[in-house]
């Protein structure tokens, strides 16, 4: 691992420091299932588990978690190259998390937001021809003007 040239002492030491603080951020945000009396799992009026305080996963949430100061701190971050990997992994899971939301009513338009901010190769783009091509008007017959 490259030693720090001055500045700020690195956040982790290890990839792996910041792989278990990255595991800690997506197990909160999943929340926690909901359980009667006897432990047996709630259910929705479609039979899923019901789950309490679900959050979802976010560029800037994993940014916090990890003690940045903002998605910027985290982005830089991930140019050292003993981090890269395991916070693009990271990164993976969130757009993973996005697309997803693109399927469900309710997270379409957030999701949209924040793929095409938040990763590269998404983008909701309207593309507009202007090249228009004119065809050359003929005209035929003996319309001609009197003096």
């Amino acid at each position: 691992m490259e030693k720090n040239k001055g500045g700020c002492p690195p956040m982790y030491k290890t990839p792996e420091e910041m792989q278990a603080v990255i595991d800690k951020y997506f197990e909160d945000c999943d929340g926690e299932f909901i359980t009667d009396d006897e432990g047996n799992l709630m259910t929705d009026k479609h039979g899923h588990p019901v789950m309490t305080k679900p959050r979802p996963y976010t560029i800037t949430g994993l940014a916090l978690a990890l003690g940045f100061n903002g998605r910027q701190s985290l982005l830089n971050y991930e140019g050292k190259p003993a981090f890269m990997d395991t916070i693009r992994k990271a990164k993976a899971r969130v757009e993973q998390y996005a697309e997803e939301r693109l399927f469900d009513r309710d997270g379409a338009n957030g999701a949209k937001f924040n793929l095409s901010n938040n990763f590269k190769g998404w983008s909701e783009k309207q593309q507009i021809d202007s090249n228009v091509n004119l065809a050359p008007v003929v005209f035929t017959g003996s319309d001609e003007i009197a003096d």
